[in-house]
């Protein structure tokens, strides 16, 4: 099995971000784990090094494979415009990623499960593929069986984050897609242009 499902803390403290949400284990160790943590901290890393760690925060924090993540960019430089802002975009939005942002579920690897096991509609349809990318006016909602999960109740009643490019209807736990949000709109700390000239070599 390709994904990683080990302990986040020990990602999150390779990167010194709290890149899965607010963690503990950060605030109290905020250097990479293992013997040689503190020492690699204080190690002078070289311009592909930083931009490697880049694209590897990004594809963590999204949740994609290599290959996800290539494609992706891809997809993104066959845009036109700026590359590196039609990657956070095109990420953005990914079906996983808006359920995550609407509230109606803690995190992003909830957000795949959720979706996975056939909890979530997109326009009416059951969609079970993660990586759906949604188009503007697109209605994302949980589907009518699953409104009473324990999980998701608890998720929507704590729900705080709204974004400009999102629309949350909480009667009916329906959210809809306005449209492809602005870089300025999109809150993850990730430097895309290290990640463009990475590619680019």
């Amino acid at each position: 099995m390709a994904r990683y499902i080990g302990p986040k803390s020990k990602i999150a403290r390779k990167f010194g971000e709290p890149i899965f949400g607010a963690d503990k284990v950060l605030e109290k160790k905020n250097y990479p784990a293992g013997q040689h943590g503190l020492n690699r901290k204080r190690k002078k890393v070289s311009e592909y090094g930083t931009q490697l760690n880049e694209k590897q925060k990004a594809k963590c924090t999204y949740g994609l494979l290599e290959r996800q993540f290539h494609n992706a960019f891809d997809q993104a430089a066959a845009m036109g415009g700026i590359t590196g802002e039609n990657l956070l975009k095109l990420l953005e939005s990914r079906l996983d990623n808006v359920v995550y942002r609407l509230g109606i579920a803690p995190t992003r690897a909830a957000a795949r499960q959720l979706v996975s096991h056939r909890h979530i509609t997109v326009n009416g349809n059951v969609v079970n593929i993660p990586s759906y990318s949604l188009k503007a006016g697109d209605v994302v909602a949980v589907r009518e069986k699953s409104k009473s999960l324990e999980a998701i109740v608890e998720c929507v009643a704590g729900r705080r984050n709204q974004y400009s490019w999102l629309e949350w209807n909480a009667e009916t736990l329906t959210g809809k897609f306005l449209q492809r949000p602005e870089r300025e709109d999109i809150p993850e700390n990730i430097k895309e242009q290290l990640i463009v000239e990475l590619y680019s070599k």
